[in-house]
């Protein structure tokens, strides 16, 4: 069959922090996307706001470099980065689509982590030829040999006996954030030999096939991924299997209900480095942006209008968590936010919904409130997290897992979590885990006075859990995890030994009161703040919950003191942010987000309504 040899399509897949987005930056500055002495963030691809302030990439984006051989001829490598963390799964399944090989970033330090044993596993289910390059072995703390092992280990873990050719994989040692690679391996905290990534180009070229097409067959491009410009609405970006693309032309559009619709293209845009740039015709293997269909969804396939042939809608894993969003129904509402209304909510809620194959929404018993589910209490917040920026104000619930029926037995999602910790804490976090139903299946010492542990756990165990891992390892554990699949349901367990302290009265706080206070628990206010009946205003240490007065004020009188007003001390409230809140929040308790606050409340504010609600359940 032919082939295109003057194209390659390659997604870089890692766990969180391995440096893909930076490796891209470096291809992209020796392929001479940037002219020199132009002025380039680090980390381009992560163009997001979010993105930069968390360090993460949360979107898949491509990126196309122009690679030179060395016998003159040109190659455009199409590069789709995708995210480290496994919540944002679904953009890695989506740029799986796109592409003809993987390149698999891993830390020469961390060695493989779940969220590389995730997208390693969906590469390996497509049959996609894999390029292993090592990142980071200059680090100082690098151990080349074992992780390369490590590795193997993996890979032996996920494939069949009849698969034994994928472990012919290729392996480039490199660093990214230097721009060096080498296909031979430097000592542990050693540079490549080599001054630039041309081992790395070398081994695309070598390893990862040219798209392949048939002389004849009739236009199928794929939509993997959609965007919006100001000029020319929505855009989708597709994969050309087979057939060409060209500006004008008439197709055939295949609907995901099964329906078929003949539209005109009125723009076709091809990547070229952080660009799109109009071209008037593109063929198979190529990833272009097509403009003129304002309703185009992900998974749906543009053909020959007298031929159309439909590609398989594009399938991603089921949501694991869900949250309720709807408006915010405190006493503080709207003194910030412009964006209100459940209606405005739910046509939000339905945009997202446009581009995001992993996240699903879906009707309450409240006409005004929605349940969103998605892969993890990351996605879910950082979906929250846009909506406030965009002048949303907004009652969030408790995270909770989602279950299914299987042979009529409850089955709930289950995490493979992977910890990193001192030796010293082995204890604390093994009877951690021994608490939320977690069973160990792997305990490695490194023998550096650090212990990686491995284990199964139920996605609701870790609601909730990192804030108590890092109080309990005094900030130094380190903790990842991915989707393992479901298990019959594990009984019932407690998250939280603490308890709340609820405001119970409007008002402004006061220092008086906090002085008063601040011995009973943490505070999470501060004086000058606006609370109401049924606000979080502090963490109790006790397991029950505890009604205050933190708008209480000094008596005054016309008895002079000797000694005037002593000085109160106080200590500094406890800053949240909104996936701490998040994991803060016990059963009866949400969220009330808003542009310039996030409140931890109770779902009924009423302190005689929560009584009698606490009554009743202890009669049931």
């Amino acid at each position: 069959m032919p082939t295109r040899e003057d194209l390659r399509n390659v997604a870089i897949v890692a766990h969180v922090d391995h440096g893909k987005t930076t490796l891209v930056d470096a291809m992209l500055w020796q392929s001479g996307a940037f002219r020199e002495g132009s002025d380039v963030n680090n980390r381009v691809m992560d163009s997001m706001d979010l993105e930069r302030e968390k360090g993460i990439t949360i979107l898949a984006k491509n990126t196309g470099v122009r690679h030179i051989r060395p016998d003159g001829t040109g190659v455009t490598i199409n590069i789709i980065d995708t995210p480290g963390h496994a919540d944002f799964g679904g953009e890695v399944e989506r740029g799986l689509e796109m592409v003809d090989g993987v390149v698999l970033l891993i830390d020469a330090s961390e060695g493989p982590l779940p969220q590389t044993r995730f997208v390693l596993r969906k590469a390996l289910a497509k049959n996609l030829p894999i390029i292993v390059v090592v990142n980071k072995v200059d680090r100082p703390d690098a151990r080349i040999s074992a992780v390369v092992e490590e590795t193997y280990d993996l890979f032996m873990d996920l494939i069949d006996d009849d698969a034994a050719h994928v472990l012919d994989f290729p392996i480039v040692y490199a660093s990214a954030k230097a721009g060096r690679a080498s296909m031979t391996q430097p000592d542990d905290g050693g540079m490549p030999d080599s001054p630039n990534l041309e081992p790395l180009f070398d081994a695309l070229m070598e390893h990862i096939p040219a798209p392949v097409y048939e002389e004849g067959e009739v236009l199928q491009a794929h939509v993997t991924n959609l965007d919006a410009s100001p000029y020319l609405g929505r855009l989708a970006l597709c994969r050309i299997v087979s057939g060409e693309l060209r500006r004008g032309q008439q197709v055939a559009w295949c609907k995901g209900d099964g329906s078929i619709q003949n539209v005109k293209l009125t723009e076709l845009l091809m990547t070229e480095a952080l660009d799109r740039v109009p071209a008037e015709k593109a063929g198979p293997g190529d990833i272009v942006a097509i403009a003129g269909i304002p309703e185009i969804m992900i998974g749906e396939t543009l053909s020959d209008p007298e031929n159309p042939k439909p590609l398989p809608l594009i399938h991603v894993d089921e949501p694991s968590i869900s949250m309720t969003i709807g408006i915010n129904t405190s006493p503080l509402a709207g003194q910030s936010g412009k964006n209100l209304t459940a209606r405005l909510v739910k046509a939000r809620l339905d945009q997202e919904l446009v581009g995001n194959v992993s996240i699903r929404v879906n009707p309450t018993e409240r006409p005004d409130t929605w349940e969103v589910q998605g892969r993890g209490e990351l996605q879910l917040a950082i979906l929250v997290e846009m909506m406030r920026r965009e002048s949303f104000e907004l009652t969030v619930g408790k995270p909770q897992v989602v279950t299914k029926l299987v042979d009529g037995k409850v089955h709930e999602p289950i995490e493979r979590l992977t910890i990193d910790i001192p030796e010293e804490f082995v204890g604390v976090v093994t009877q951690l885990m021994g608490l939320r139903r977690g069973r160990m299946e792997m305990m490695v010492n490194h023998g550096t006075g650090w212990v990686r542990m491995e284990f199964i756990i139920p996605a609701r165990g870790l609601i909730g859990f990192r804030t108590e891992f890092l109080t309990e390892t005094r900030g130094t554990g380190i903790m990842h995890h991915v989707g393992e699949g479901y298990e019959p349901w594990a009984g019932d367990f407690r998250t939280r030994p603490t308890g709340s302290l609820v405001a119970d009265r409007q008002g402004v706080v006061t220092a008086y009161a906090l002085f008063n206070l601040q011995e009973r628990g943490t505070m999470f206010v501060s004086p000058g703040m606006e609370v109401y009946e049924g606000m979080i205003v502090g963490e109790n240490p006790r397991a029950e919950d505890m009604d205050v007065n933190p708008a209480k004020e000094k008596k005054l009188t016309n008895v002079r003191s000797s000694t005037g007003d002593e000085l109160e001390r106080l200590i500094p409230a406890k800053q949240m942010s909104m996936e701490q809140a998040l994991e803060f929040c016990a059963g009866d308790e949400c969220l009330e987000v808003t542009p310039s606050a996030v409140r931890i409340r109770k779902v009924t504010l009423n302190g005689n309504d929560r009584a009698k609600e606490r009554n009743r359940a202890k009669r049931n």
